[in-house]
């Protein structure tokens, strides 16, 4: 396996659309949400590790998330989950990680990946990401990882690339933010979109001077730190000046602002289990097309149905079809499958009511 492979794994998030299930105190990418036996990190980071050293696999996370990930993933080590003090999006927190790649290993190859994707042919996502890497060990390159549109997708950023190619890495024209309907149907319609994944590719010296170029600022934050990376006394430097870091995503830090980026449409089979209905969506279905996870069910006219519950509960429902319902020890959601992206703002409402520590 080579060793200048690493991979960036981003644990931080909460995954609120996915409440009751996933709270601040246990986000989803620590749940098993497919009913598979694994949860989402422990999926991705044995997805990673056909290509991987399982050594160079960094974990980003919250300060509060550390003993998970280790309870999880017992083949990491503490020098591999690194740490964020404060929420301060991925740009930071993935310039950190690369300035502590560099100084263990300038010839370093990275993807930055999500913990808690649904990719279903794992061969064809290490193919895809080994010809990237093989384009930036010879090429000053941002890469990232575009999905077919399968549908005018309202929830996602589009990627345009150059149509006049027929090469399959494709340079970025550049990106665009999340459409409405009838801007996303004519994005289709185009044929040179691609959805954005969140999953990007490049050396280490790549992004380093991607950032020293876009973002000197939150470059010369990070390059004070040098001489403490991997070394006892980085959590003391960490932690007096990550909060001082600008809250930007990488996507707007470097992505958008750089014009060595390239994409490639994947072959593999992508979901990013955003929300209770893309996971239906990827579920087996029952005779009545309800999707259920550990549940025991009698339906009656009832289809269309994500049903979720502690292991083995039984669920009766009658002439209720499209729901979302989800029972979790203190708190039962039935909540309509075309209402999902307001589950965020319900949570809130609950908190509001009846405390935070519901959230």
């Amino acid at each position: 396996m080579n060793k200048n492979y690493y991979a960036i794994l981003m644990a931080g998030g909460v995954g609120s659309r996915f409440w009751p299930v996933s709270t601040q105190d246990y986000p989803k990418q620590f749940h098993d949400m497919l009913g598979t036996g694994d949860t989402l990190i422990q999926k991705t980071f044995q997805r990673l590790t056909h290509l991987i050293p399982k050594e160079n696999i960094l974990i980003l996370t919250n300060e509060r998330y550390n003993d998970l990930v280790l309870e999880q993933l017992p083949e990491v080590e503490q020098r591999q989950v690194v740490l964020e003090p404060a929420m301060r999006n991925t740009a930071p927190c993935i310039l950190y990680a690369s300035l502590k790649i560099q100084k263990e290993n300038p010839d370093a190859v990275m993807i930055v990946a999500p913990s808690d994707h649904w990719i279903e042919d794992e061969q064809t996502f290490s193919k895809n990401v080994k010809d990237a890497f093989n384009f930036c060990e010879e090429n000053d390159a941002l890469m990232t990882l575009g999905i077919q549109p399968t549908f005018p997708n309202t929830g996602y950023g589009y990627i345009e690339f150059d149509k006049n190619t027929n090469s399959t890495l494709k340079a970025v024209h550049q990106f665009r933010e999340k459409p409405d309907y009838e801007t996303a149907k004519t994005f289709i319609s185009q044929g040179n979109f691609l959805w954005n994944a969140g999953i990007f590719m490049w050396s280490v010296r790549s992004a380093v001077a991607a950032f020293k170029a876009s973002q000197p600022g939150l470059f010369e934050l990070f390059e004070k730190g040098i001489a403490t990376y991997n070394t006892p006394d980085e959590a003391e430097f960490i932690k007096e000046n990550y909060p001082n870091a600008e809250n930007i995503s990488v996507d707007y830090a470097i992505m958008e602002k750089s014009k060595n980026v390239y994409v490639i449409a994947a072959e593999f089979d992508w979901n990013d289990l955003g929300t209770w209905g893309s996971l239906y969506d990827k579920l087996d279905k029952n005779e009545a097309n309800n999707a259920v996870v550990n549940a025991r069910t009698l339906t009656e006219d009832a289809s269309g149905n994500m049903i979720r519950t502690e292991k083995d509960k039984i669920v009766v429902v009658d002439s209720l079809n499209d729901f979302i319902i989800v029972d979790k020890e203190e708190v039962l959601l039935i909540y309509p499958k075309t209402k999902e992206q307001d589950i965020k703002k319900t949570l809130q409402k609950v908190k509001d009511k009846f405390g935070e520590h519901y959230g």
